[in-house]
């Protein structure tokens, strides 16, 4: 299944964190967005991870939206760089 995962982190040591934790996982797409293609069982330990990592922490909020796959295939990107056979590039 493919999630999208963005962050919105303030504390920058935690943030670099959560940025490494995802990159074992998934695609880095924009500032603080990663697209990950991992099974039910990576997804519950990566966000058993991400808990562990901003335990005590105040602020921060991380999204997780999964996408099935007729959604998938509308995925549209805009700007350069857009490399992925997945997504329609416009432009």
């Amino acid at each position: 299944m493919l999630y999208v995962i963005c962050y919105d982190i303030s504390s920058t040591k935690r943030r670099n964190k959560i940025f490494k934790t995802l990159k074992n996982y998934g695609e880095h797409k924009q500032f603080s967005v990663f697209e990950c293609d991992i099974s039910q069982r990576q997804l519950k330990k990566l966000v058993c991870t991400m808990e562990e990592i901003m335990k005590d922490e105040e602020e921060w909020s991380i999204r997780i939206y999964s996408l099935c796959e007729k959604c998938r295939e509308k995925i549209s990107a805009l700007g350069e760089n857009q490399e992925t056979e997945d997504v329609i590039i416009l432009g």
